[in-house]
């Protein structure tokens, strides 16, 4: 087994740690934009479980200025640890759907500060056009920049479901645009959305090892208060795993993803005021202790069943 620190898996503390020489902690920032989900281009309710947040639940204010969402985060920080390097992750919405003048000022005031060691970026894989990859190509050899790209699922029937409004094409074309100009690759990733069995979630993530990614995110869904899964949860119940089921077939992905992919993420904590089931995510370190240790029991480490 490959260790990464005392974990089984490429963890994204032990990725920067081995990379920086030190831990980055992030900023979650609010650009202010919107999605072409919401604002009438594709739609107007967004994803079926994005919340009015737009999974920017705990970003910033976008009322202020990014320079002073900095200083706000990195006092919040602050708090609990002596942290003096971060990462500036534009979290809210679509953060690649605005004027590229827009974009370029907020992008790099985020990056105009020293602390600041790298650009994080979460979008949509259909809103990167020439412009912004030029845009990024730019701010890439400033320092490095992250796209978090929010796939969810490769099957059809569940991206229909859930009105993710693009073709598994434009991801791929998104991807290839972004590694041709340098820029890494977080791939966002949902588990358990209705109607998904194992073996399709499994087959995302196989599909993933093809590609050239650097970080997946792998999130278990959350039926979150004020969406439009809430209200089909309460008419259609599905199917929402155990804390043990969950782990359990969480084993079964990370040895089944390639070890060179960073994990950024193998759980979430949604709001706790907006979160309906399941409930045990807010638990989340009682969640990470059992999962590591489930993970040691059954000997399982990261590409252990990975074949090229």
């Amino acid at each position: 087994m490959k260790r990464w620190g005392e974990k089984r898996y490429h963890s994204l503390d032990y990725h920067l740690k081995h990379t920086y020489g030190e831990k980055l902690y992030k900023l979650a920032l609010n650009g202010g934009m919107t999605c072409p989900n919401r604002d009438g281009t594709l739609g107007d309710r967004g994803c079926i479980f994005c919340s009015a947040g737009g999974s920017g639940d705990f970003a910033g204010n976008p009322r202020e200025s990014i320079r002073q969402q900095i200083a706000s985060g990195k006092e919040q920080i602050k708090k609990k640890t002596d942290a003096v390097s971060y990462i500036a992750y534009f979290q809210a919405y679509t953060n690649t759907y605005a004027e590229v003048s827009y974009l370029e000022k907020i992008f790099t005031e985020a990056i105009s500060c020293p602390e600041v060691k790298i650009l994080s970026i979460a979008t949509r894989p259909d809103c990167l056009d020439d412009e912004i990859l030029t845009l990024l190509a730019r701010l890439n050899r400033i320092k490095p920049v992250w796209v978090e790209l929010g796939l969810q699922t490769i099957h059809e029937q569940s991206a229909q479901f859930i009105r993710r409004g693009y073709s598994l094409s434009v991801f791929e074309e998104a991807v290839r645009n972004l590694r041709q100009i340098g820029v890494e690759v977080i791939v966002h990733t949902i588990l358990y959305l209705p109607g998904e069995t194992e073996l399709m979630m499994q087959e995302t993530i196989s599909y993933l090892n093809t590609m050239d990614i650097q970080g997946i995110k792998l999130q278990l869904l959350h039926i979150l208060h004020g969406t439009d899964l809430a209200d089909y949860y309460e008419t259609s119940p599905f199917f929402v795993p155990t804390m043990e089921e969950y782990i359990a077939f969480l084993g079964k992905c990370i040895t089944q993803l390639r070890p060179d992919i960073v994990i950024h993420r193998l759980t979430g904590d949604g709001p706790k005021e907006l979160l309906i089931a399941p409930c045990w995510t807010g638990h989340k370190r009682l969640v990470l202790n059992k999962m590591n240790q489930y993970f040691k029991e059954q000997d399982l480490w990261q590409g252990k069943n990975y074949k090229l």
